[in-house]
């Protein structure tokens, strides 16, 4: 089936376009909220030509594959037309499930649904970084002062996102908890300015010492800061709503909104990110950056948890735990460490290959879902495999968590994030690239080695 044919299919089994709230993509999967859920034909939506998986939740995660999923999403809009939102039945349908869900994952679906839109703008990014940071370390390596033309080409052009990478944070935040977009990306463009050091000095609160460790400065609090003050900030816009009369709404509302908050930001919201991001940065020094056994065991859990978060369309809620790294310490660790769920992932795939000699469907499931596993992408392996087969999706997180082991141990660290496995490699800071390979190798062979004696299903050849 064309693109066009699965994007007709997955509207009429969604309850046709006047069921349909959103519809957004990210690498692999379709998102789409729906007004009445009852209207859904889940068990046909999963078996549409073209359709890895379904994974029913207040957003409809429809996984058709990289390099598909903008596509189609493209496609349905084009044959929904205008989408309206506003629909009192969909927000009921919207709160009635979300009831059902923990708070945990609830926080992780709305954090993810901030940075999905920011992912391909991330990974380009972040990939022109990283080939650039790499070249500009070599030739400093090789006592060269001028770095070619080239090299600061691509660093302006990778660079513009994460200058700004508030903004844009506050930008989706307003349009995930219902402010007005344009006022959040003013709450993140203030988080940066830095007109907050004057007010810092003069409050005493900056340490001209060490300023790192200032209770305020410029990005304190990083992006943890800009969500909790854009979700302030939908709920205060729709306060004054109540009381301001509506020829005076365009011109009080805003100014008051951003008076209000900005304020709150500057002199309450980022002092207090700025604790909580610290927070995290001790409790990720004490898994993955301290030294010893604490390190190796924090690594193995935190890569062996991944597949399941995967899983379940929530591994994109880890982004501001990246960013929070990226900001403290001009690198990450956590992103590395989590790539080596994918390598286990592969070698369990592997081994499954070499047992279901008999099971041909497998075996082709396993073809043409390996070279993206190996780029980085690893769901239509994992719902097209590991999964479904139950027992390969244990070992092969446990063969990832031996991966995640061996990189927090060496101390392997990333200047950006983006995909995983072999397309990390340009992101890894150099004198750890060899270690981040290595890493991959381990979990490859540990993910083959574990599958092959412990996680092949009795009816492997009747399997899938």
């Amino acid at each position: 089936m064309d693109n066009q044919s699965i994007a007709k299919e997955i509207i009429e089994k969604l309850g046709s376009k006047d069921n349909i709230a959103v519809i957004n993509n990210c690498m692999t999967r379709v998102r789409v909220s729906v007004k009445n859920n009852d209207k859904v034909d889940f068990k046909n939506l999963d078996e549409i030509p073209g359709v890895i998986k379904v994974i029913k939740d207040d957003t409809i995660q429809v996984v058709v594959g990289p390099g598909k999923s903008k596509k189609i999403a493209d496609e349905m809009k084009k044959l929904c037309g205008e989408i309206s939102a506003n629909n009192d039945e969909w927000k009921k349908t919207k709160e009635s499930v979300k009831s059902k869900q923990s708070k945990f994952s609830s926080v992780l679906r709305r954090l993810a649904n901030i940075f999905i839109p920011l992912i391909p703008a991330i990974i380009g990014a972040g990939l022109l970084n990283g080939i650039a940071g790499y070249f500009q370390n070599v030739y400093t390596a090789e006592g060269i002062k001028d770095m070619p033309m080239w090299i600061t080409f691509f660093q302006t052009l990778g660079s513009g996102l994460f200058a700004y990478f508030a903004i844009f944070v506050g930008i989706n935040s307003a349009n995930e908890f219902g402010a007005t977009p344009a006022l959040g990306g003013v709450i993140g463009a203030i988080t940066i300015s830095g007109n907050i050091n004057i007010f810092s000095k003069a409050l005493g609160l900056y340490n001209a010492e060490v300023p790192l460790n200032s209770i305020l400065i410029p990005g304190k609090g990083g992006i943890i800061g800009v969500i909790i003050g854009v979700a302030i900030l939908a709920w205060v816009e729709k306060q004054l709503r109540k009381i301001i009369p509506d020829f005076l709404d365009t011109i009080l509302t805003p100014m008051i909104a951003l008076l209000i908050v900005g304020t709150l930001t500057i002199f309450a919201i980022m002092p207090f990110a700025g604790v909580v991001s610290d927070g995290i940065i001790k409790v990720f020094s004490f898994f993955i950056m301290s030294e010893g056994p604490m390190a190796i065991i924090g690594g193995f859990i935190l890569a062996a948890s991944f597949l399941p978060l995967l899983m379940v369309g929530l591994h994109h809620g880890l982004i501001p735990f990246y960013m929070v790294q990226l900001t403290q310490f001009g690198s990450i660790s956590l992103f590395p460490i989590l790539c080596m769920a994918g390598g286990g992932q592969i070698g369990g795939a592997a081994a499954i290959y070499i047992k279901a000699k008999k099971n041909k469907k497998l075996r082709d499931i396993i073809r043409s879902a390996m070279p993206v596993a190996i780029l980085g992408i690893g769901e239509p392996m994992l719902y097209g495999v590991t999964l479904p087969l139950g027992k390969p999706f244990i070992t092969a997180s446990i063969a990832g968590g031996i991966g995640g082991a061996f990189l927090a141990a060496t101390k392997v660290q990333t200047i950006a994030f983006g995909p995983a496995g072999i397309t990390a490699i340009p992101l890894v800071i150099p004198g750890k690239i060899l270690y981040y390979i290595i890493g991959l190798a381990i979990s490859y062979i540990a993910g083959f080695i574990i599958t092959y004696f412990f996680g092949i299903p009795k009816d492997i050849d009747e399997a899938v």
